[in-house]
């Protein structure tokens, strides 16, 4: 199942390496999980997931903290979880999914992303069916065997556990998110390389070398609007 998960965190974390952009991102996705709970992680499992993902972002305890006290006290912004499904060249498939405080802003600027870079849109349903939410979580300075036989003896349902990059990564459903990190975390680990809910394309494929410049365009356009917190696609790139 791996799909070089560490190769795609480590090219989007240089990507944002020099903007604020996903530090915005976070801090919007940090209000509305708080907001539909209460503020706090060991209650509230969807901001304790958000959480572990800013941290392995490198997301600033100021914003952080900043997001937290804004959900904690009287702002009552409205945001809708919206997903957006379409099509880039070659019939490579994306997925896009938002946080809006605007449906009809965020609508047309999705929209006008792939359509400006060679993709289009298609209706509800027309891609997500080939992709999985996954849980991906990674540690490292551990083997194979070592984290097989810990997920094992916590009774933990996988789906896969493989070495990629010189870190371990453990696929599993998404509730099981925190169920493979209390694994980890009663074996003494506490720091995870990878801690996300994603959606991983049950099949993937390599588009002719004079497409991927304008896919890559498309990715970056729609990573690039204010409302977009995750893109997914079903590119597998050669490595570098």
């Amino acid at each position: 199942m791996g799909r070089k998960w560490n190769n795609i965190k480590e090219k989007k974390a240089s990507k944002d390496a020099n903007t604020s952009r996903i530090y915005a991102k976070f801090g919007v996705e940090i209000y509305v999980a708080a907001k539909k709970g209460e503020p706090d992680p060991e209650s509230n499992r969807a901001l304790k997931v958000v959480l572990e993902r800013a941290k392995t972002y490198n997301v600033p305890k100021a914003i952080i903290d900043r997001a937290l006290d804004k959900a904690k006290g009287s702002a009552e912004e409205t945001y809708e979880e919206l997903r957006y499904e379409g099509f880039g060249p070659n019939g490579s498939m994306v997925i896009v999914d938002t946080l809006t405080n605007n449906v009809n802003r965020t609508a047309s600027a999705v929209r006008s992303a792939f359509n400006k870079n060679g993709g289009n849109m298609g209706v509800s349903g027309s891609v997500a069916y080939m992709f999985d939410a996954t849980a991906v979580i990674g540690v490292a300075n551990k083997t194979l065997d070592e984290v097989f036989e810990l997920m094992m003896e916590s009774d933990v349902e996988v789906r896969d556990i493989v070495e990629e990059e010189e870190n371990i990564i453990v696929y599993a459903e998404p509730d099981q998110f925190h169920e493979v990190q209390e694994a980890f975390k009663q074996a003494g680990i506490t720091e995870f390389t990878v801690a996300e809910l994603t959606m991983l394309a049950q099949n993937y494929i390599a588009l002719p070398e004079d497409s991927v410049p304008q896919f890559e365009k498309l990715i970056d356009a729609l990573e690039d609007l204010e409302d977009v917190q995750q893109v997914y696609h079903n590119v597998e790139f050669e490595e570098e």
